[in-house]
């Protein structure tokens, strides 16, 4: 499987609920960038299980993908506003080890 192919059934498997495709997508000493979320793989996860994104509707825009790194942007809306998301995520192999994000109001 590629790492487009990869990324996209995660989040689409996210999207659903269901965030058990992420963990052993998540290098363990994954690298957060985006401040206020911790790094490491269970840290992170259980920040996103907390978070609103856990309960939005993640409307899937486009994926860009490369070797080493997959762009997802998505609309996330929840009971209060509408974002405009953009992840970065760079792999090593078949595991993600660094992380970016934009996020924009719509």
């Amino acid at each position: 499987m590629t790492i487009k192919q990869l990324t996209l059934h995660a989040f689409q498997e996210f999207a659903n609920g269901n965030l058990d495709p992420l963990r052993p997508l998540l290098h363990e000493n994954f690298i957060e960038h985006s401040p206020g979320n911790p790094s490491g793989r269970d840290a992170f996860l259980d920040f996103i299980a907390q978070s609103p994104v856990a309960n939005a509707k993640l409307d899937l825009q486009r994926v860009i993908a490369d070797d080493t790194h997959v762009v997802v942007h998505y609309l996330m809306t929840t009971p209060d506003s509408t974002q405009s998301v953009v992840d970065i995520w760079r792999f090593e192999g078949n595991q993600i080890v660094e992380h970016w994000d934009v996020v924009q109001q719509v």
